[in-house]
């Protein structure tokens, strides 16, 4: 019988002996398969042994698939190989482009949403689900100042590459927390009108007010517990979509296993009553 997966932690190294350890039904781990794009070492090891107790998910961050150029040939053969031997649960990448003309940023940076962008973007996703022989989930960004010269509405760009790709979405609440305080819009208009089909997985994270700005500028951290505003945006999410396997981010600032764990579990109540629906 398949397990169901639920609700979710990002897998650290500090936490790698209580995760082997912990048996909750519907638990997974998502890493950043670049942690682990190697032939061998204890790395590889400790997930190797994390996978044979619980699904895993790949959570990309260097595909840099909205670039003008496509994925680094090198580097989407060996995320293909990492796939082969660990056969994740679900594999889930950016909107977002971070190489340029052979330099690489430390970040995850925003594009304009044009015609042109959406091409070359169904293309790396074509070219990235083809070198995977599976399907992949996109995520929506955070965004922390306007950009002009958008064709699109993130929703519908999003909803267009779904369609034009065949790839799933991942929808992380706190992005749309984090974006809609920064630019003024609302975010429970934003999750009302997100498709709910395509969405193949949930991120919930913390974040911090800018050290600047303060509360005039908020940053995706993930080094803080998940806020109380995006708690409720998920409530209202899963209640409209159904249950969809939820992470909890925490990148930064760990606490110990248990009390990430006690987040996880607070994401599983909220997944049981469309879960219990469903069986």
């Amino acid at each position: 019988m398949t397990t169901v997966l639920t609700a979710g932690l990002g897998l650290k190294p500090q936490h790698y002996d209580a995760a082997l350890g912990c048996r909750a039904d519907g638990l997974w781990f998502e890493v950043h398969p670049e942690n682990y794009m190697v032939a061998g070492g204890p790395r590889l090891a400790w997930l190797e042994a994390i996978r044979a107790r619980h699904a895993i998910s790949l959570h990309g961050v260097a595909l840099s698939l909205a670039a003008d150029a496509e994925p680094d040939p090198a580097h989407l053969a060996r995320l293909a190989g990492l796939a082969r031997r660990i056969e994740p649960a679900l594999i889930s990448e950016h909107l977002a482009w971070s190489t340029w003309r052979g330099a690489f940023h430390p970040d995850l940076l925003p594009f304009p949403r044009t015609d042109e962008a959406l091409a070359r973007v169904a293309d790396n996703v074509f070219r990235t689900q083809d070198a995977l022989q599976r399907r992949i989930a996109i995520e929506n960004p955070s965004h922390y100042l306007h950009i002009g010269g958008h064709a699109w509405d993130e929703i519908d760009f999003l909803a267009e590459l779904a369609r034009r790709t065949g790839c799933g979405l991942l929808l992380d609440v706190n992005n749309v927390y984090v974006s809609a305080r920064n630019l003024g819009y609302s975010a429970d208009a934003y999750l009302d009108a997100f498709p709910g089909e395509p969405v193949m997985e949930v991120h919930l994270a913390g974040h911090t007010p800018d050290p600047n700005l303060g509360e005039a500028l908020l940053v995706d951290t993930h080094d803080a517990p998940v806020a109380p505003e995006v708690w409720t945006l998920y409530e209202r999410l899963i209640a409209r979509i159904g249950a969809r396997p939820t992470l909890i981010e925490r990148d930064d600032k760990l606490p110990d296993f248990a009390t990430l764990f006690a987040e996880r579990q607070r994401a599983e109540a909220v997944l049981r009553t469309p879960l219990a629906r469903a069986a």
